[in-house]
C-alpha cells in the first residue's frame, strides 16, 4: 500500500512540476498562446483525433487571438506570415530538420519523406534527384504518362456510350497510382481497369492519411496494428487492413526487385533499380528501407496529384468561358497520338491559360495541408520574437494560399490572376507552395506537373463532361488529414460524359 502512495505521490509532483517548468521556465514560455497548449498535447489530439482534422482550424482561430506567432503544443510554434515562409523551409545552404516527434506519423521512419536529419536526407535525396529531373521526366516518363492517360480516356469513352456517372476523383487517382506504380515497379496496379477504379484504395488512402495524427499522439500504436493478423483485422477495421495488405505487397515488389538485381535480371527504367544501382551505401538500399521509400513515393505520388486534376476539370466545367478558353489555346498544339509524348508535353507546357489553370488548382489543393515543422540549430528572429535554436516551427500551406492580401477572394477559382501578375512582373509565384519550398521540396514535382499537362491537355480537349450531382463543398478543404478532404458525406467528384469532341 504504502508502494501505491509514494509511487502517485510521484506521479503528482512530476505533473505538477511539468506544468510549471511548461508555464513559466520553459524556453517557449513568453510565447503567446492558450495555456492548455503549453502544458499538453492533448490540446492538438482533442482537435486533429476527437474532433477529426479540425486543428488546423483552431491553429487559424489562435492567430486571430494572439497574432502571427503562436505556442501550439508544449514544444512547437506556429507562424502565419507568408513573407517568413521561406525563413521557414529554407534551401540548403541553412540547414532544416524535420521534428522526429512528427515524422513518426508518416508511418515509414527510414523514408526520404520521414528523414529527421537534414545531412541524412540530403544524402538519401541524392539517390532520388536524377530520376525525377525535368530532363528524366521528359525522357522516361512522358511515354509511361500519356500511355495510361490514354488508358483513362478508352474508360471515359466506354462511360460515354453506356451514360454512366464517373466518380471523377477515382478515376483520377487510378490513373496517378498507376504511373507513379509502374514508374516505380516496372508494372503498374492496374487501377484503371477496375469497373470503380479501385475507389476502396482511395478512402484506404485517405483513412492511412488521418491516422497520422492518431501516431504521432501514440507511436507505438502501429506497431501494434501491424502484429494483429489480418484475416482479424479485416473484421476490425477494414480500410487498415487494406493498408497492411498493401503494405505487404510492396514488401514482395521491393524483395523482387532486390532479388532479381542480384541475379542479374535489373528493371530497367525504375526508381528502385536505379536506387539499387546508385552510389548510396549498402544500409540505405536494404528491404525495409526501401520498402518504407516505395510507400511514401505512392502515397504521395498519387493523392495530390489526383486531387489537383479533380479540382482544376470542376472548376472549368462549372465555368464554360473557361472552359473555352483553355480548349481554343489547346487547338494551337497538336495532340495527336502520331507526335510523341516528349514533344506534346513541351508544347502543352508552354501555353499561359493551361499554365494559369493549373497553378491556381495547385493553389486550392494546397499539398500537404497539415503543418510540416522544421527545427534550426540557430536563433531565428521573427519580428520581435527571438525563436530559440532546436524549436519546431511550421506555417500551413493553406494560410498562405488563402492569404486575401496575396490572393484576393482566395476562395475563387481565378485562374486569370496569375496572367495579370505575369504581366505586371509581380512574382506570385513566390507563394505558390503546394510542393513546398526549400531543400525538402517534393521530390515529384516535375512528374507531378508533366501528369497535370498531359492528363488535362489530353482529356479536355477531346470530351465534353457534364457535372452531376457535385458541388463547391466536394471540392473545398473542411477537414485536415495530412492532404486537405471535404465535409464527410462527400459522395467526391461526379461528372457524366456527353460526347466525344
Amino acid at each position: 500500500m504504502l508502494v501505491i502512495f509514494w509511487s502517485a505521490l510521484i506521479w503528482l509532483a512530476y505533473v505538477v512540476f511539468g506544468a510549471i517548468y511548461r508555464l513559466y521556465f520553459h524556453p517557449l514560455s513568453r510565447f503567446p498562446g492558450p495555456r492548455v497548449a503549453a502544458l499538453t498535447r492533448w490540446y492538438e489530439f482533442y482537435y486533429d483525433v476527437i474532433k477529426p482534422g479540425q486543428f488546423i482550424w483552431k491553429i487559424e482561430s489562435l492567430h486571430k487571438r494572439y497574432g502571427p506567432i503562436v505556442r501550439i503544443t508544449p514544444d512547437e510554434l506556429h507562424i502565419k506570415d507568408p513573407e517568413f515562409y521561406e525563413v521557414i523551409y529554407a534551401p540548403a545552404s541553412k540547414k532544416r530538420d524535420k521534428y522526429a516527434s512528427w515524422t513518426i506519423g508518416a508511418g515509414a521512419p527510414t523514408s526520404t519523406f520521414a528523414t529527421v536529419s537534414h545531412d541524412h536526407h540530403r544524402l538519401r535525396r541524392s539517390g532520388l534527384n536524377p530520376f525525377f529531373s525535368k530532363n528524366a521526366i521528359s525522357n522516361n516518363a512522358s511515354a509511361l504518362i500519356s500511355d495510361k492517360v490514354e488508358r483513362l480516356c478508352q474508360r471515359l469513352l466506354e462511360a460515354c456510350k453506356a451514360g454512366e456517372v464517373v466518380r471523377l476523383d477515382a478515376a483520377y487517382m487510378a490513373l496517378t497510382m498507376d504511373i507513379i506504380t509502374h514508374y516505380a515497379f516496372g508494372e503498374s496496379y492496374n487501377y484503371l481497369a477496375e469497373p470503380d477504379f479501385k475507389l476502396e484504395w482511395k478512402d484506404t488512402v485517405i483513412g492511412g492519411s488521418a491516422s497520422g495524427a492518431f501516431i504521432r499522439q501514440f507511436p507505438w500504436a502501429f506497431s501494434v496494428m501491424k502484429s494483429v493478423p489480418l484475416n482479424i483485422m479485416s473484421q476490425l477495421a477494414p480500410e487498415a487492413s487494406l493498408l497492411l495488405r498493401w503494405q505487404k505487397m510492396v514488401r514482395q515488389q521491393v524483395d523482387t526487385i532486390i532479388g532479381n538485381n542480384h541475379s542479374g535480371s535489373k528493371a530497367h527504367g525504375t526508381i528502385f533499380q536505379a536506387l539499387l544501382d546508385s552510389d548510396l551505401p549498402p544500409e540505405e538500399k536494404s528491404a525495409d528501407r526501401l520498402q518504407d521509400e516505395a510507400q511514401t513515393l505512392v502515397g504521395a505520388g498519387s493523392e495530390t496529384t489526383a486531387k489537383t486534376l479533380t479540382i482544376v476539370t470542376f472548376y472549368l466545367l462549372q465555368n464554360k468561358q473557361m472552359l473555352e478558353t483553355l480548349r481554343q489555346e489547346l487547338s494551337t498544339v497538336d495532340l495527336k497520338s502520331s507526335h510523341s509524348a516528349q514533344d506534346v508535353l513541351s508544347e502543352v507546357e508552354r501555353l499561359p491559360y493551361m499554365n494559369a489553370v493549373i497553378s491556381e488548382a495547385l493553389r486550392l489543393m494546397h499539398g500537404v495541408t497539415t503543418r510540416l515543422p522544421r527545427v534550426s540549430h540557430d536563433t531565428i528572429q521573427y519580428k520581435e520574437w527571438t525563436i530559440p535554436p532546436e524549436t519546431p516551427v511550421s506555417q500551413c500551406n493553406l494560410f498562405v494560399h488563402m492569404d486575401p492580401t496575396v490572393f484576393p477572394e482566395p476562395a475563387d477559382f481565378k485562374p486569370e490572376r496569375w496572367i495579370e501578375a505575369k504581366q505586371n512582373n509581380t512574382r506570385l509565384d513566390r507563394y505558390m507552395v503546394s510542393f513546398g519550398r526549400g531543400s525538402r521540396q517534393c521530390v515529384g514535382i516535375n512528374l507531378a506537373y508533366a501528369e497535370l499537362f498531359l492528363t488535362l491537355g489530353t482529356v479536355l480537349s477531346r470530351f465534353d463532361m457534364k457535372i452531376y450531382k457535385t458541388t463547391t463543398e466536394d471540392v473545398r478543404v473542411a477537414r485536415d488529414y495530412f492532404v486537405g478532404v471535404p465535409e464527410p458525406g462527400s459522395q467526391g467528384v461526379r461528372v457524366t460524359v456527353e460526347r466525344v469532341l
